[in-house]
């Protein structure tokens, strides 16, 4: 296969899916989809005009993502803007399958990958940035999980554990991503806590609940992304607030501890703040400190870090966040802040600046290019 011939071929198809009339990132993932099934398919017999075969791939990738989008969108407007409290609305068939697609022949990672952009609505590189993984290398994965399931009976549904790890990455999307899937996200979670009795689910809506009581807070009226210690608190929703406690608090009763339960502990935790200089950072600590024992998890121990500073001084949390790779993302965001804490603005500024370079939305950008600049500015002064 002429991998070159790939290359100078990507361009030109994108051109021509946008001048169909798809916008230019959604035609950038459908040609990334048409050229692994190129991978797979041409060396048994490639095709006499490469070019016409990539855009007709491409065009009908595009169309499945389309169709599978609005249909989301229909369910989403069938969701109130605050999820209503209580169980959910009886299963539809969404939910079933996202349990179809975490297929026992897959691998946890590879089925929640699949479900992610089969059923999840997300492309391969909002995937990938979940996982920390380039994006080639999640496409790999994907084309490799339908390869998998493309001769099997989908009558042997998968586990909870898997779905549950798809629910958190799509709400996290939603919560921070281009495309609001937290109400979907919550919908698919009632649904699944009133279907089955597991901690874990509890833990997973509580989590969801709590965060998504705080959403009005994080941006202001001109868009700006608000940080947790900026928020006007008054703005919180505390219904959904004390609906995620009690969900949470009945969740830990059972004595089975899982990682959403420990998260939503936490989130409990700063919800249960009435102002900023009221937060229990050292319960915080011992909660993230549950967190890395369940997970081993790089971003758990980047937030942990954060927690030490507040709890411990800024040079605690500077001698936690050196233990981890300083290639993780946000790891310069978060040592910007504990050296500007820690009465250091010049080496906080420079931080703060190479976090926004890197930063994985537009509003996290202007956020951290605000704070170099206002460091920069005292520094002037």
């Amino acid at each position: 296969m002429d991998e070159a011939l790939l290359r100078t071929l990507t361009p030109t198809v994108i051109g021509i899916l946008v001048r169909r009339g798809a916008d230019f990132a959604a035609a950038e993932d459908a040609v990334q989809d048409a050229l692994v099934e190129a991978v797979r398919v041409w060396p048994d017999g490639p095709p006499q005009d490469p070019k016409g075969w990539l855009v007709t791939v491409a065009w009908r990738k595009f169309l499945d993502v389309a169709r599978a989008d609005t249909s989301r969108r229909h369910r989403e407007e069938r969701v109130e803007v605050e999820p209503m409290p209580g169980p959910g609305e009886a299963v539809d068939d969404t939910l079933q399958l996202y349990f179809l697609c975490a297929h026992p022949s897959l691998t946890p990672a590879s089925a929640v990958a699949l479900t992610l952009r089969a059923v999840g609505g997300l492309t391969t590189r909002q995937i990938a940035q979940a996982y920390l993984v380039p994006e080639a290398t999640m496409a790999q994965r994907i084309s490799r999980a339908k390869r998998t399931v493309s001769g099997v009976r989908f009558n042997e549904p998968g586990d909870v554990a898997t779905v549950l790890r798809v629910l958190y990455l799509v709400f996290n999307e939603g919560y921070s991503g281009d495309v609001d899937l937290v109400g979907e996200a919550i919908r698919l979670t009632r649904q699944l806590a009133a279907k089955t009795n597991h901690e874990e689910v509890a833990g997973l809506l509580a989590l969801m609940l709590l965060h998504h009581a705080r959403r009005p807070a994080r941006t202001g009226p001109d868009g700006r992304l608000v940080p947790l210690a900026e928020q006007d608190r008054s703005r919180w929703n505390t219904r959904l607030i004390a609906e995620g406690v009690d969900v949470l608090q009945a969740a830990l009763t059972r004595d089975r501890l899982g990682e959403f339960q420990a998260q939503a502990a936490i989130a409990a935790l700063h919800a249960d703040a009435q102002t900023v200089e009221e937060t229990d950072w050292v319960q915080i600590v011992e909660w993230y400190d549950e967190l890395v024992r369940l997970t081993d998890s790089p971003v758990a121990r980047l937030n942990r870090a954060v927690a030490v500073g507040e709890a411990d001084g800024p040079r605690a949390g500077l001698a936690a966040l050196a233990e981890l790779d300083p290639a993780l993302p946000r790891h310069a965001a978060v040592a910007a802040y504990l050296h500007e804490r820690d009465g250091d603005p010049v080496t906080a500024a420079r931080l703060y600046a190479e976090a926004a370079r890197s930063a994985p939305s537009l509003p996290e950008r202007d956020h951290l290019t605000r704070q170099a600049a206002r460091l920069n500015a005292q520094l002037r002064s």
